[in-house]
């Protein structure tokens, strides 16, 4: 018998081990390969990607963990997973496989952590990305490290710390700390309670003499008709009057020529008691301008250059000044003593009247005090005519309003004047009629030639005498007269309200009904009402009270002596200066507080100073009496009109009461 050999079992024992254990050591290494993938890719995506999900979420939100979940579902809802790759599946799949054996084989078992959404980590995986972007790490770093970033840097310093934004700390520095305007002092001076000019100090421009002085030295050429030399005298109050008839009392009586206004003015402003050589504390810059007399020398037979001469020359000077700076002109005012429409040439054709100083820009800024202005316009007042008398204490004006309170009228009303043939609207003519038929009326008719209307003892004479002074339009609205019977206590009686009512509002009653009586145009033109039944219809207490009133306004319409100052009443020119203040006063209040009049209607200029507070500009009863008629209307233009009286109130000049 053949014995097996002992080596073939073993070799296929062995053989047969060894296939074994290269099996089990092939299945021990994937698993231990699986298991490192597994370790490592959770590392990577859960731990890593997770806790800078969670910085960037803070980051943006810093809230509670549970508001944080909430956070991380809101702004991942909007991913698409149905568009995920099918790999990304299968790896987070594995990888909660292999989160899930490590935390049950632990030994030593670890305190319970809250642990992510399983649902929201596959989304939070596919927003940070599985694999390494440096694009993304860039910009995760940006929002966790802002000074990588210069620009992203100032927006996340801009959104966190607005402090640091140097235009936004400027601007609340601006809003907390008010606004210094160059006219502040002027304003602040009001608060001094121990001075007596706080808020009314006047700062005088020296002028070039050319301006002003120049003029006096050549008064003959300031009229074409009249020699004004003689008017110019003492401080322009003219020649003094004799009293031989014993109408005017002892003193203070002056033949003043009606457009002395400019000289008188300013002279006058010598004397004012709040003068300042530092504008800077001046409410108000006076231009002392003779522009009446100016445009006077060169209206008849000149061109338009030499007539806008002087006040482009004064305009240019004025412009060059560091006080015109501060308002650009709006706290200057100057005065004329001629009508607004010598200062209003329409064109520059050579035979338009008159120049164009109230038409130039920079005197639309400034404030022209003129004896009659434009109901169109906003860059001029109108102030009172001078009349003859010019008291030099508060005694001399006791003394008048005295006398004049107990004179005997025995004239119901009385008219001084002449016709006007070549106007047909005028109403002279029928009063002037009335007179001379009423018992109870008194005219006295003025002529071309030697007449009583030159002589002011008879002007005064009958306005003395009378209880009614009748005050129709002149070659323009108004006439100096009117101001003259009222200085006699006389009530006067107007017909267009542009003669006195919407002219010297800064001086007359805003009550119209309280010092005189309206009669409009049309009722004398159509109606043919009688002057004597109207105006005795009147009861004799009323018009006891209404001569009340006239008297105790004649310190406002009279220019006491320049050279002297009135102690207890205001005169014309402090009510003016007085006016003027407080029109720049507002102005500047209203640019400090941001306030604008944009709803400022400059051809409705005559209705505002007629409003009473808080009034807004609507229909007024006498808008008939200022509609301007349309070029095109085959009217004549208002304006044109207008010139056209000034250049007849010229040609009448020598009609002191005409």
């Amino acid at each position: 018998m053949r014995r097996r050999s002992p080596a073939t079992p073993l070799t296929d024992h062995m053989e047969k081990g060894t296939t074994k254990s290269q099996h089990s050591r092939l299945v021990v290494l994937g698993l231990l390969c699986v298991f490192f993938w597994g370790f490592l890719l959770y590392f990577h995506f859960v731990v890593i990607g997770g806790r800078s999900f969670h910085d960037y979420s803070e980051q943006i939100n810093p809230i509670s963990s549970d508001s944080r979940v909430s956070e991380s579902i809101r702004v991942n809802r909007p991913i698409d997973t149905s568009t995920t790759n099918n790999n990304h599946e299968d790896n987070n799949d594995h990888e909660e496989e292999v989160e899930n054996r490590n935390n049950k084989d632990s030994v030593v078992a670890e305190p319970k952590k809250a642990q992510p959404d399983p649902v929201i980590e596959p989304k939070t995986d596919d927003f940070v990305k599985p694999q390494p972007d440096p694009v993304m790490e860039q910009k995760t770093d940006d929002f966790v490290k802002p000074q990588s970033d210069p620009v992203m840097e100032q927006r996340t310093d801009d959104f966190v710390k607005p402090r640091s934004d140097p235009v936004t700390e400027q601007g609340t520095a601006e809003f907390s700390k008010p606004k210094e305007f160059p006219f502040m002092k002027a304003l602040r001076t009001v608060e001094n309670t121990s001075d007596p000019c706080g808020g009314r100090y006047v700062y005088v421009h020296d002028l070039p003499s050319r301006f002003n002085e120049d003029m006096l030295k050549q008064c003959r050429s300031l009229s074409k008709w009249t020699n004004m030399c003689k008017f110019t005298t003492n401080a322009g109050l003219g020649p003094p009057l004799e009293n031989t008839e014993g109408v005017f009392s002892e003193k203070g009586w002056y033949a003043t020529n009606q457009f002395a206004v400019d000289v008188i003015f300013s002279n006058r402003m010598k004397q004012y008691e709040c003068l300042t050589e530092d504008s800077s504390l001046a409410a108000a810059i006076f231009v002392p301008f003779y522009a009446g007399f100016d445009i006077a020398r060169y209206l008849w037979g000149y061109n338009i250059s030499m007539r806008d001469a002087a006040s482009l020359d004064l305009v240019d000077w004025l412009q060059k000044r560091p006080e015109w700076e501060i308002m650009g002109g709006k706290d200057h005012f100057l005065v004329a003593g001629r009508i607004t429409w010598d200062f209003r040439r329409l064109s520059e054709e050579e035979t338009d009247w008159g120049n164009k100083l109230l038409f130039l820009p920079a005197a639309k800024n400034m404030s022209m005090l003129v004896v009659e202005s434009s109901p169109w316009n906003a860059n001029d007042f109108a102030i009172p005519y001078p009349t003859y008398f010019h008291p030099s204490n508060d005694a001399e004006v006791f003394a008048w309003q005295d006398r004049m309170m107990g004179l005997d009228r025995k004239w119901l009303f009385c008219f001084a004047g002449a016709p006007r043939p070549d106007n047909p609207k005028s109403i002279r003519g029928q009063i002037i009629d009335q007179c001379r038929s009423s018992k109870v009326g008194k005219l006295l008719e003025c002529d071309l030639g030697e007449s009583k209307c030159h002589s002011p003892s008879s002007i005064m004479q009958m306005f003395q005498s009378s209880v009614f002074c009748l005050q129709p339009q002149g070659d323009s609205y108004t006439r100096r007269s009117a101001f003259d019977s009222m200085l006699a206590g006389c009530i006067p009686v107007f017909f267009h309200p542009g003669s006195a009512y919407t002219q010297y509002t800064w001086h007359l009653p805003k009550n119209y009904t309280k010092y005189s009586v309206f009669i409009p145009e049309d009722d004398l033109r159509k109606k043919g009402i009688s002057l004597e039944e109207r105006l005795g219809q009147i009861p004799a207490e009323q018009v006891k009270a209404m001569r009340e009133e006239v008297i105790k306004m004649i310190p406002r319409l009279i220019y006491a002596d320049p050279r002297s100052k009135l102690d207890s009443h205001k005169d014309a020119f402090d009510v003016s200066v007085q006016a003027i203040i407080n029109k720049v006063t507002r102005l500047r209040k209203d640019v400090m507080e941001g306030r604008t009049n944009d709803d400022f209607i400059e051809e409705l200029s005559w209705k505002y100073a007629l409003l009473d507070e808080g009034e807004y500009v609507g229909v007024h009863e006498w808008d008939p009496f200022f509609s301007k008629p349309k070029p095109n209307d085959g009217k004549v233009e208002s304006d044109g009109s207008s010139a056209e009286a000034a250049k007849n109130s010229w040609k009448n000049e020598q009609r002191d009461h005409s």
